[in-house]
């Protein structure tokens, strides 16, 4: 099974040390394989050096790839984190 969404960095810093380590801490139970698209670039999203060199700063659109058995879990997961700052606090609604 394979999904794509898009989501939204919403975090100030963008996507830096600290949602690239929550994200890879997420994946390293799943088994799907999982990509971020950011501009013309696609990467590994298990790997942290990957997440950091996309260097998505806050309000940039990421495509999510999700492919695997547990896909529609991780995607959930995934799009949950973005939605919640990867647990960053954050001013203003």
């Amino acid at each position: 099974m394979k999904i794509s969404s898009k989501v939204k960095v919403k975090n100030s810093l963008g996507l830096h040390a600290r949602p690239a380590t929550a994200i890879v801490k997420m994946l390293q139970q799943c088994n799907s394989s999982v990509t971020f698209t950011y501009r013309k670039e696609t990467i590994n999203a298990k790997s942290i050096m990957s997440i950091l060199m996309l260097a998505a700063s806050k309000n940039a659109t990421i495509r999510v790839d999700v492919e695997g058995e547990d896909a529609q879990e991780v995607m959930s997961m995934l799009v949950k984190a973005f939605e919640e700052y990867f647990g960053e606090s954050h001013h203003g609604g």
